[in-house]
């Protein structure tokens, strides 16, 4: 072995002398150095790039803050989320108006599939990486740099996620290293299935079927599917998962709502085939289940078009959002420390927090519920919607507030009604109108209007009985008056009944009554109880000015506000203010509103019951029986009727013991609703109709709401009945013989008086002086006609002595006083059945015995009854009148052009 050793040195030896190996060696070495210089240089420049590179990465997110942990959690999961809106009993009425639709939902409750779909597609290797894949980085700049019209993204979920809910879209480099550098960030804060919750409530999944934009999974699966996420299949799931590459492209809905066509559905459908190759070639999915999704049929899946309800429940869905706005906005404030009652006050304050409650109500994710029963209003809107008896349509002029152009629009007869659940103040439905695309006021909640004769219970005659002033038969006088230049009158001109029962003039709605007896309780400021009865717009001069107490008021009172206060009798003069949210319940549960009950006295039980029994006759006997006719039920009803100057507004407010229901109609651009009666009627008669239907659809949705479940209203203690001198309303003696009357008082603080009116065998002055006061006005027209009617009685029966005849009843109707309720006795009750005052059915119980004459009826109107009714609704009949209308009021033409006479 050595020798062979020896002999393989001595060999190499011999080689290296030789000369081509010298050169060799040479070469070798030259070529080794050259090779080590490279290496250096293309080190020393990767190392140089790559220090660029770092450089410019830093100087890229220079300005990014260092973010904590809290902080970056925050962020992530301060996602939008649609509030919820809801009728009564939890029924879901719809999404509140937003640009982005989101329901937060839990990986624990989004199908397999989804998941399994978004990961195959989207980030292969999310349960690997730490927050980016450095080769899909770099594939990404050399494709963006080389400007390759192949882009393939490199985007994780944990980088989309960070793009979405902490940076912007923005395409630039410094966007891009933020991202990068977030995204690690991110990894060492959030755990990846936190990550991979946030991402698919995050990302936007295009269009719901309502047209709507639309963001997170399970949005995505109920606005295309109708169904929850965790109930998607395989192939819908590949269809959602596959739609945030090209969210608008991809979806199956148009932004009106409607179904795309089949070349755009396309598009989607492709994209979920891609999605289910990846799910296959990734091994999520088995080659039989490929094949069978790739078969389904997706679009018999896709959910119909959706109305959106702003556009199915406008006025609901508009009045639901503003007053949870207003809730908000007083939560939000006290949070701040900020005194809530200043927001009544201070307008740019309210302003501010309107605005920030609107925004916390449209991102949080509320469920905001109710009391709107859904079943009770849309039958009262096919009741609106078919009701036939509206009035004439015009047009009127429309600007566009932004090209100036001007058009001609509908201007139809509005309408407004609510129903108002008495003890508790529930809302229970309202119509806002004819149609919401005409006009967009809820005239239920918003219009402010001149509530007529509607005012009188409310501001004079409760409050004249609970300033013991009066009793349900008190006598008031129907006489005419003049002050500075105004002269208000009944509704038919002539019409002076002189000295009536309250009852009476409150039953038919007579003005000079109702004017008169609220002069002589001003003093007392009832306005002041009309503020407690939640009326919000009173005006300093409504407290002072006389024309008040027939609803003259400066800025009008809503039909919300209007019924409310009429609910206060009902509930025994205590004032429960109407509401309509009943809870707000934020995202996580919590109840961060719910409405308290609170009462409020105004009047006193007695006050409200004797109100109440007048107003019972409102619709036996009154301007309220066509309403009474036309109900399919009986329940104890009270009820008040209301017309405005020349008809451009006419009113009628119920109740029984349980709910109240007010309606309204008229023109938006105020004007006569008087016209087109021979088409429609006349407009008491329309109101007076259309209260009933509104009433019979709350009975067929709620029985037992429409009838009280047959409670009646009860007499308090404190109540008593009493009979007294019709004429002067005192204790009843022979003086006041054949004028007995019976009828309610408060006997807490009024009883009928020992009679001091009758001296020397009349009424005296003093008397005289006092039922006309403050005013004045014709002593005559208080007691002419009583004297006249006596003297023609007289001579009748003088002239039947000596002609020796037999006694007939017929000399009082055959005068002009055949129309009046003047004589004691009952026959003169024939004619005038709706005049009785007594609510135990006296046969002595009319007020108008002296009345001064019998011109209720001059104008040749025609009416069985010649009551002068202001709304015309006395009988409900076609009686004839000199205005050829329908109802039986007649004398329409004679209607005051003072603005404060209401005609009712």
């Amino acid at each position: 072995m050595k020798e062979w050793i020896a002999n393989i040195n001595q060999k190499i030896d011999e080689l290296s002398k030789t000369t081509w190996m010298k050169y060799f060696r040479i070469t070798s070495s030259v070529a080794w150095n050259l090779v080590l210089i490279f290496i250096l240089f293309v080190s020393m420049g990767f190392v140089f790039v790559g220090s660029i590179g770092a450089g410019y990465f830093a100087s890229l997110v220079k300005d990014e803050p260092l973010r904590p942990k809290t902080e970056m959690r925050n962020t992530i999961f301060n996602y939008e989320e649609t509030s919820t809106l809801y009728f009564a009993s939890n029924k879901y009425l719809g999404k509140m108006r937003t640009d982005l639709e989101r329901q937060e939902t839990t990986l624990k409750k989004v199908s397999p599939n989804v998941i399994n779909a978004v990961l195959a597609t989207e980030d292969e290797y999310f349960y690997q990486h730490n927050g980016i894949v450095p080769k899909a980085v770099v594939r990404g700049i050399l494709q963006d740099v080389s400007n390759s019209n192949t882009q393939t993204g490199g985007s994780t979920l944990t980088q989309q996620l960070i793009k979405n809910q902490v940076l912007t879209n923005e395409v630039s480099y410094e966007r891009k290293a933020k991202e990068l550098l977030l995204a690690m960030r991110l990894e060492h804060f959030m755990t990846k299935d936190e990550i991979l919750e946030a991402y698919l409530n995050v990302i936007p999944y295009g269009r719901n079927a309502s047209g709507r934009n639309i963001a997170g999974v399970e949005t995505a699966a109920e606005g295309l599917f109708n169904k929850s996420a965790k109930d998607l299949n395989l192939a819908q799931s590949a269809y959602i998962a596959g739609i945030p590459q090209s969210p608008y492209a991809y979806t199956p809905f148009t932004q009106s709502g409607k179904l795309k066509d089949a070349d755009n559905l396309k598009l989607g459908i492709n994209r979920m085939k891609t999605v289910l190759y990846r799910m296959h070639e990734t091994g999520y999915i088995t080659e039989k289940q490929y094949k069978k999704a790739l078969k389904y049929n997706i679009k018999k899946d896709f959910r119909k078009p959706e109305v959106r309800p702003e556009e199915k429940y406008p006025y609901v869905t508009y009045e639901i959002e503003n007053r949870a706005k207003e809730i908000m906005a007083k939560i939000l404030a006290k949070k701040d420390g900020i005194d809530v009652d200043r927001l009544s006050h201070e307008a740019k304050l309210k302003e501010k927090y309107k605005i920030l409650a609107d925004r916390e109500l449209r991102s949080k994710g509320y469920k905001i519920y109710s009391t709107i029963d859904k079943k009770m209003y849309d039958t009262m809107q096919k009741v609106k919607d078919n009701f036939p008896y509206y009035g004439a349509t015009f047009t009127k002029q429309v600007t566009d507030s932004e090209t100036g152009k001007v058009t001609n629009v509908p201007d139809p007869v509005q309408v407004g009604s609510i129903v108002i659940e008495n003890k508790t103040g529930k809302i229970l439905s309202f119509v806002g109108g004819r149609d919401h695309k005409l006009e967009a006021t809820n005239h239920a909640t918003q219009a402010k209007r001149s509530n007529g004769s509607t005012m009188k219970p409310l501001l004079v005659y409760a409050p004249a009985i609970q300033y013991g002033v009066i009793g349900a038969g008190s006598p008031v006088a129907d006489v005419k008056f003049s002050i500075n230049g105004w002269s208000p009158s009944n509704y038919t001109e002539t019409d002076e009944r002189g000295l009536i029962s309250a009852r009476e003039a409150l039953k038919d709605s007579q003005n000079l009554p109702a004017i008169r007896l609220y002069a002589q309780i001003i003093n007392h400021r009832p306005a002041g109880l009309l503020r407690r009865n939640g009326f919000t717009s009173l005006d300093d001069s409504d407290y002072t000015n006389y024309a008040t107490s027939i609803g003259a008021l400066r800025n009008g009172v809503t039909i919300e506000e209007n019924t409310n206060a009429y609910a206060t009798f009902a509930n025994g003069g205590k004032f429960v203010d109407a509401y309509m949210i009943s809870k707000i319940v934020d995202s996580n549960g919590k109840t961060v509103y719910k409405h308290k009950v609170k009462s409020k006295t105004v009047y006193s039980k007695q006050t409200s019951y004797i109100t109440t029994d007048m107003l019972r006759d409102v619709l036996k006997q009154g301007t309220g029986t066509t309403a009474n006719s036309n109900l399919k039920f009986r329940a104890d009803f009270a009820a008040k009727t209301g017309t405005s100057q020349e008809y451009k507004d006419v009113w009628l407010v119920g109740y029984n013991p349980d709910i109240s229901l007010g309606v309204w109609m008229g023109y938006d651009q105020p004007k006569t609703l008087y016209q087109a009666n021979g088409v429609y009627g006349q407009p008491s008669t329309r109101i007076n109709l259309l209260w009933a239907r509104l009433m019979n659809a709350v009975y067929d949705t709620n029985p037992k709401l429409a009838t009280a479940n047959g409670k009646t209203f009860t007499q308090p203690a404190g109540v008593v009945s009493q009979t007294f001198c019709g004429i002067t309303g005192n204790a009843l003696t022979n003086a006041c013989s054949g004028n007995a009357r019976t009828d309610l008082f408060n006997a807490n603080v009024m009883l009928p008086g020992a009679e001091t009116a009758f001296s020397g065998g009349g009424l005296s002055n003093a008397f005289k002086q006092k039922m006309l006061s403050p005013f004045g006005g014709d002593y005559s027209k208080l007691f002419g006609a009583k004297e006249k009617e006596k003297k023609e009685k007289e001579k009748e029966k003088e002239k039947e002595k000596q002609n020796n005849s037999r006694s007939n009843n017929t000399n009082s109707n055959n005068s002009s006083n055949s129309n009046r309720p003047g004589n004691s006795n009952s026959s003169n009750n024939s004619n005038n059945s709706n005049q009785s005052n007594n609510n135990a059915g006296n046969s002595n119980n009319n007020s108008g015995n002296n009345n001064s004459n019998g011109s209720n009826n001059s104008n040749g109107s025609g009416n069985s009854n010649g009551s002068g009714n202001s709304d015309g609704n006395s009988n409900g009949s076609g009686n004839s009148n000199n205005s050829g209308g329908t109802g039986a009021n007649g004398g329409n033409n004679n209607v005051n052009p003072k603005p404060e006479e209401d005609g009712q």
